[in-house]
């Protein structure tokens, strides 16, 4: 088996990075790991949010709640992160150290995922105010703990976005650095692939 040999699924650094190219694939498994562990997690809330669809208990459902155009715009800035951190991940493998172009990349992703929450934030503080607060039916308690997780999850990614650009600032692009940001990148891509399982079974179900 070469260098250049893929050794993980997902972004291999290639022969260039030597020891952070072969060095991560025990790292990447484990981290390949957590992220189905997750999975299972959501899965549950999805099986959850399904069977909890119609309990509304005589208060308000998705027709009275959803903002589609909010969930949209909500869409088009996690998946164009997904993108901008795609551009970051190229630029590890291929810029050759460089620091700059890959922590404004970073800093792109991160500010997206901002805007992204911040919708999120608004849409929840609209729903409390028109009586879609977790506490009134089965239906919006699973809502909030299916949405409410991925936000959660947003928000660490954004805290972990935010360690790596700090990390590159004093360290450089070490090895450990290196699969940092591809673990980093497999969580913010995955992330983006639970959201197309909420907008589609969540919001587009909901008001079909």
């Amino acid at each position: 088996m070469t260098q250049d040999t893929p050794l993980h699924p997902g972004l291999n650094l290639g022969a260039p990075h030597g020891e952070a190219h072969t060095r991560s694939e025990p790292v990447i498994f484990g981290f390949w790991v957590f992220l189905m562990s997750d999975l299972i997690l959501f899965g549950i809330l999805f099986a959850t949010y399904v069977a909890m669809r119609n309990g509304t208990a005589g208060g308000p459902g998705p027709l009275e709640l959803f903002d589609l155009t909010s969930v949209a715009i909500q869409t088009g800035l996690l998946l164009l992160s997904s993108l901008t951190y795609g551009f970051a991940s190229l630029l590890l493998k291929h810029g050759n150290g460089q620091r700059r172009g890959l922590m404004i990349w970073l800093i792109i992703t991160a500010a997206l995922g901002l805007a992204f929450l911040g919708f999120e934030l608004t849409d929840f503080h609209s729903m409390a105010q028109d009586g879609g607060v977790p506490s009134r039916s089965g239906w919006l308690s699973a809502y909030y703990a299916l949405v409410g997780l991925h936000g959660l999850h947003i928000t660490l990614g954004l805290l972990w976005i935010g360690v790596m650009l700090v990390q590159i600032g004093v360290l450089g692009l070490n090895c450990r650095v290196k699969t940092r940001l591809l673990m980093l990148g497999l969580y913010w891509h995955f992330l983006d692939l639970v959201w197309i399982g909420i907008f589609s079974i969540v919001f587009l179900a909901g008001v079909a």
